[in-house]
């Protein structure tokens, strides 16, 4: 069986600059970008012409933005519902200048002596209030099972989208995530989740150590979960999020050779799976 996915990737794991991430993504062979951040500025924070500047870069460049990667829900779930609501009223701008339906967001930490279960009533409401501004405005909220939020474990996630219950909320897949929260992200959380997974986040860990590997180089259950979305007739995104360098305050950092080598390692992967990266 073979399947055609789109390449795309976390353009600020290359370089701050814009023009150097979309010269590393063509390089790679891709025709896509995620945005995270531009010119070392977070998405919530681009002001109007620096969103113009990025969106003529990338129509010069014919790319397509397959998601905006927004630190939506990436706070402490003690702050007020309104505070992540008008953040993702800033990012939602951003996407609609930049085509694309996809923000990644987040499902709130909490602070050390609190339980998941303590903010779980919390959570569930920050979260529908972030899906209803999203079916208000036709985009789409991945969730990502970022380690240490609510949504980190399949069973947590699987509560938060059925919980919350909207149509503009599905889910992005980590594998690497679930394996730093001590999970086997196929055997454990795949037939749990997979109909909702709507966008593949490509990146892969060692289990022992938590470090970030490339794919199929870890513990990630890459091949298993690829042969599975091949198999179930996926379609979408495959996006680069390496992480094979040191984090920066955005996020975290590859730089262009290291990049290289993810793509590189995701298509040689792919590739033995019948699937092509396009």
């Amino acid at each position: 069986m073979s399947a055609e996915w789109t390449l795309s990737g976390f353009g600020d794991e290359i370089d701050p600059d814009p023009v150097v991430q979309l010269a590393v993504m063509e390089a790679v062979g891709a025709s896509h970008i995620e945005v995270r951040s531009a010119w070392g500025i977070n998405v919530v924070d681009l002001d109007e012409d620096a969103v113009e500047r990025l969106a003529s870069l990338l129509s010069q460049r014919a790319f397509g933005v397959s998601a905006v990667a927004s630190p939506i829900g990436k706070v402490d779930v003690s702050l007020p519902v309104d505070h992540e609501v008008g953040r993702l009223e800033r990012v939602i701008k951003v996407a609609h200048a930049l085509n694309t339906r996809n923000i990644r967001v987040f499902s709130f930490y909490r602070a050390g002596h609190r339980s998941a279960a303590d903010v779980r009533d919390d959570v569930m409401t920050r979260m529908r209030a972030l899906a209803d501004l999203a079916e208000r405005e036709g985009v789409m909220l991945l969730h990502e099972n970022e380690k240490g939020i609510y949504g980190d474990t399949p069973e947590r996630v699987l509560d938060l989208v059925e919980t919350v219950g909207s149509p503009s909320l599905r889910l992005a897949w980590d594998n690497a995530n679930f394996v730093q929260v001590g999970c086997r992200p196929f055997t454990e959380g795949w037939s749990m989740l997979n109909g909702y997974v709507d966008y593949l986040q490509v990146k892969d860990a060692i289990a022992a150590s938590g470090e970030i590997v490339p794919a199929g180089e870890g513990d990630g259950e890459l091949a298993e979960t690829l042969t599975a979305l091949r198999d179930g007739g996926y379609t979408g995104f495959a996006s680069l999020e390496p992480h094979l360098a040191s984090a920066h305050e955005l996020g975290g950092f590859s730089g262009p050779r290291a990049f290289g080598d993810a793509a590189r390692a995701f298509r040689g992967l792919a590739g033995e799976l019948g699937i092509d990266l396009r």
